[in-house]
């Protein structure tokens, strides 16, 4: 069975996706932190990753540099997630997570 997602799934995902963003700092602590990697994990990228809608990349090994510059610039149909939508610390207990 073929995983394509449609032009309209895609438009739909992507807003599903800017309105998750926009209430990043509701899911974040007062001070807008992450208590770790894991959580950051699971209410940002989870909701893609572990669904099938983007591939897998947990326990693959990844390095971290790499997965710091996708999280950064994006790829494909991942958007890019800059500073204010999650900080350069809690990237890099992200990317400590997922490798």
């Amino acid at each position: 069975m073929s995983m394509r997602i449609g032009s309209r799934k895609l438009v739909a995902l992507c807003g599903y996706l800017t309105l998750a963003l926009s209430a990043s700092e509701v899911m974040a602590d007062s001070k807008g932190q992450w208590k770790d990697g894991k959580e950051a994990y699971e209410k940002i990228c989870g909701y893609c990753h572990d669904k099938g809608i983007g591939p897998q990349i947990k326990g693959l090994g990844i390095r971290a540099e790499d997965i710091i510059k996708t999280v950064r610039s994006g790829n494909k149909a991942m958007p890019a997630f800059r500073q204010t939508e999650i900080d350069d610390a809690t990237l890099a207990k992200l990317a400590d997570y997922i490798k």
